[in-house]
This record gives structure tokens, sequence and C-alpha cells, in this order.
């Protein structure tokens, strides 16, 4: 989920994630039936007033499908309104979702679900035959989905997005309606997991089909199966979901409405919150106020854990950056430690390679167990040195029209405009700088009309995997790198059932990245999030996302 991300990497004890994990070979069948179906979630006491959270997560979004989703804004609205198999609770655990109870065989191979009697919002039943349409969808080639290569741990799941292979070969079958039996190519421990996500969520294939791309666009053919379902979608306004009478869990969901009001002003989006016209603001301050919102101490903890990684997008088929020399001396030039210090300001932490600081590995995280490739801070002769290798001697010559492109934030700007300061001092290089609005942006770098462009990354998963997006033709790949020893290191990784091997083989992808600098890590990002005092048990989950589905006003 792009994203879908601002916080501080710490501690794994800190930022690991219950999973209800697959087997390993040799080990019985498993009937994996929780004793707690629903979260463990006391209904306060019926306000009488209207229970309504009204919440700044991002702008406008680019998709509120959730199998072509790939933003971490849209995301979050997304996942108020679908449920998947299972679901994260209120304290971020994997539960039962639509499927109520599974069966995993003794290789871990095969998961067979058994789902609940549950509806969509129009009254009609959910079927297994949902789900094996929506993850067939995802992975149609003529679909396009940006996020099919998530799909590929089932079996002949990249045959079929390849077109090797036909749809009814893939590993994902409807035994009968309330039966969904899914083969994987190797034992995951992170499956379970895996389903809670927004590209593993339903669409229903009566509604698509019949109204094509536009079934997203109004209430009534929006037509969903999670705690909320859209009232009003106003455009580059706001977002309004009402609580879903049809959900089968509705009783552990207080609130009545949430309002998502779409902002990209930083300033804006703070001055909002503090005038209490909004309860939460995600990730949506300038820099310098940081300091400020955690001295005073008015809205609590500001600051979160979040697995993710800031990073540039480099165009690798565009001359100069077609040379990994100047893709490093570029890296080698910044200054980590004084952007986190003095620009983002929230205890970001200066990144060591493309694989953030928290993420696991297998017993420490991965970043204590494997090599790191970037200093915190420049190392300018040898930056300099390789500049003049690749035929730019203290920037003489160097192109003086690329640009670093990023999307409206006053904390995006302030980046840009330091490392663009940093790259003319240190190399004589001169760079500009380039905002656009949110889909503008999205729709470029997509596109790969951009030189260097902002991005990032957050987990969806507490695995190095879902950091591995660099492979030939990755849906999520925007910098136009590619390399067939990384592709292969990343298929031993998804492919290995021992955690050992799969952790050295992302080592070894990430050494080959960030040797030729295929893209450009940053830091490891934090979660910025401002709350007023009357909201309660609302999740913020290090994977970068808010949960309001069982907060409440106090």
């Amino acid at each position: 989920m792009l994203k879908k991300k601002p916080l501080l990497k710490t501690l794994s004890a800190m930022l690991v994630v219950t999973m209800l994990g697959g087997a390993l070979a040799g080990c019985a069948a498993k009937k994996e039936t929780p004793t707690t179906e629903t979260p463990a979630t006391e209904t306060p006491a019926k306000n009488t007033a209207p229970q309504k959270i009204r919440a700044i997560v991002g702008a406008e979004p680019r998709f509120l499908d959730p199998g072509l989703n790939n933003a971490n804004d849209g995301g979050m609205y997304i996942d108020h309104c679908f449920e998947g198999l299972t679901r994260e609770d209120k304290d971020g655990k994997t539960v039962p979702g639509v499927a109520e109870s599974w069966d995993i065989s003794p290789d871990g191979l095969k998961y067979t679900f058994h789902l609940r009697d549950t509806k969509w919002t129009d009254g009609k039943p959910v079927t297994a035959k949902d789900f094996e349409y929506s993850w067939k969808r995802v992975l149609d080639p003529k679909v396009a989905s940006e996020y099919s290569y998530i799909m590929y741990y089932l079996v002949n799941g990249e045959e079929y997005n390849n077109e090797k292979v036909a749809a009814d070969q893939v590993g994902v079958k409807a035994l009968d309606d309330k039966t969904l039996e899914v083969n994987l190519i190797a034992p995951t421990a992170y499956f379970l997991q895996l389903c809670t996500f927004t590209t593993f969520k339903p669409v229903r294939s009566d509604v698509v089909e019949a109204n094509g791309d536009a079934w997203v666009q109004k209430p009534e053919t929006y037509i969903s199966n999670g705690a909320f379902k859209m009232q009003k979608w106003g455009h580059n306004e706001e977002l309004i979901l009402v609580k879903n009478d049809n959900y089968w869990d509705k009783a552990n969901v207080p609130l009545d409405e949430i309002d998502f009001v779409f902002q990209e002003d930083d300033a804006a989006a703070l001055s909002a919150f503090e005038a209490g016209e909004v309860d939460v603001n995600y990730e949506h301050m300038p820099p310098a106020e940081i300091p400020r919102l955690v001295s005073e101490g008015k809205y609590g903890k500001v600051i979160y854990p979040n697995l993710a990684i800031y990073y540039y997008d480099l165009n690798n088929k565009k001359p100069p950056l077609d040379n990994p020399k100047v893709r490093q001396a570029l890296s080698l030039a910044i200054d980590r430690q004084f952007i986190v210090d003095k620009v983002t300001m929230a205890g970001q932490i200066p990144a060591k390679g493309i694989i953030p600081d928290g993420v696991r590995g297998t017993e420490k995280t991965f970043r204590e167990e494997y090599p790191s490739y970037l200093q915190p801070t420049a190392d300018v002769a040898k930056a300099k040195a390789l500049l003049a290798e690749a035929g730019f001697p203290d920037g003489k010559g160097f192109p003086t029209d690329l640009e670093i492109s990023y999307n409206t934030s006053e904390g995006h700007k302030k980046v840009a405009e330091a490392i663009q300061q940093m790259w003319k001092d240190n190399l004589g290089v001169d760079i500009k700088l380039t905002n656009l609005e949110w889909s503008v942006f999205q729709d470029k770098r997509k596109t790969k009309d951009f030189d260097m462009a902002r991005d990032g990354w957050t987990a969806d998963y507490d695995d190095p995997m879902t950091f591995m997006l660099f492979t030939e033709g990755g849906g999520n790949n925007n910098s136009n790198w590619s390399n067939k020893a990384y592709d292969e290191q990343v298929k031993i990784a998804n492919t290995s059932p021992d955690t050992k091997t799969r952790m050295d083989a992302m080592a070894k992808a990430e050494e080959v990245l960030m040797n030729e600098m295929g893209v450009m890590p940053i830091y490891t990002y934090v979660e910025k999030v401002l709350v007023t005092p009357k909201v309660k048990d609302m999740y913020i989950s290090p994977l970068g996302k808010v949960n309001f589905i069982y907060a409440h006003m106090e």
C-alpha cells in the first residue's frame, strides 16, 4: 500500500504483528478455529448524538476498487467498506473475517476456508465464488492490476498473469458457496495476514461487469461487505461512510458514520484539526510544527512506529541516470542524518537499504541481521570521484533540466529542497523541483514520465518480501530498473520453505539493488497522527493505516 507512510521502525518487539501462521512440512493437518471469532471489544453505551468521526487521512483516492488500489490512503477508505477472509481486530491481531475457520494441510500448501453467513450491502449473500472471482480478476492481465504480483503466492498465479495458463488453473477455487480452497506455491507463514490485505478482499462480479470502472463512483453501485458503506463521494471534498446494517458483526461497530475529508495541504489540515473541524489528522502536518505538537502533549502520543521506507525513484532509462555511477554519486552526496534531524524532525531513521528498520528477520530484525548499504552522513569525496568517473567532474556538463517530482506536501517539498541543495553544494549539480497534485503525480510516476520522483512503501505484511518490489515488470516498480540476478533471488525467497534461505535470498537481492542504486532510499518512515482525546479505541497499525471500525466517541 503505498503506504502508505511515516513512522519510526525501532525495536522488532514493538512491531510484531500477530500472524496465525502457515504449517510446516511434516506437521499434522491443522483445523484453525480461533476461540474468539469477534474482537474483544465492549460496545460503549449509546450516545444521544450519532457516533461520528471526521478524519483527514489523505487526498482524493485514485482508486476505490480493492483490486486496483495501490495507495495507502485509498486502502484505508476501502478497508472500512470491505472485509476479507481474515481481518484485524482493535489490537491489530489477525482474526476471522468472512471465514469463520480454516484447515491447513500438513505441508502448508493448501488452505480450506469455511465461510460464515455474511451479506453484501444490498442483502445478497457473500460466497466463496466471490473470492475466487475477485482474486482471479486481480491476476487477469486484461485488468492490469498494479498489485497482481501479490497473488503470485497462488499456484499458477504468475503464469496466468503472464498469459501462460488459463484462469481455471489458478490455485483458488470455490468448492461450494461456503468453502474456498487455496493452493500455494510454497508454505507462507504470513498468508492469513495477507488475507486481511485490501487486494484480497472480494468484489461482486455482477456489479463490476454491469458497471465497468464506474461501479465505484456512486453509493448505489458501490456494493461492499464490510463494516461501513458509501453514503456520498464528494469528489475532491470528502468521502462519507455510514454503518452497514447488513454487516455480520455490526453489534461490535460503535460508529454510525465516518467522514473522510480530502486534504493535501499540510498547513490547512493542521489548522482544521486544531480548530476542531476534524477529529483525526493522519500524516498531514508541516514538519516544523511536529516538535511543538509533541512537546505540548495536548493530543497524547503523536509519533508511532511504521514499517515503511521513503525513497526516490530514479528513471534508470534516462541519461545520465542510466549510469549506476551517477546514481551512486547522487546517493552518496545526501546527508540523511541531517534530513531526519533538521527537515522531517519526527524521529525518522536514516535508511540503511530498501528494507526499513523494524521488519522481522529470522530471529532479530532484518536490519540487525544483514548488512547496511547506506551511511547516515554524506561521503562527498567518494561521490565526487564517482561523478567524475561518469564524465561530470565537479558537476561540469551535468544536465540542468533534470527534475525531482513530488506530490503536494510541505514535508515532501522540504525534503526535496534539502536534497537539491546538497547536490548543488557537494557535487556542483543543479536540479529542478516540480510539485504535482496527487492524482497527476501518481499517473506520471506510473507511466514513468519523470526524471526522479518521490516514492514510499509501507509493508503490506511484516516480512521483507513486501519490499521486493523491483522485479522486471513489477506493478509497483516505477524506476525502470531491472536485473536478472535480483529477480532470481526474489524467486528463491518466494518459493523456499526455509526461513533462513528466504532471508538470505532477500539480502542478496537487496545487495544487487543497492550496488546499482536502482532506487534511492532516504529514511525509515514514522507515522504522525493527531487524535482528539474524545476518540477512543482507534487502532494505528505499524503497517501504515488507521482503523476506525472499533472506535467510538467519548
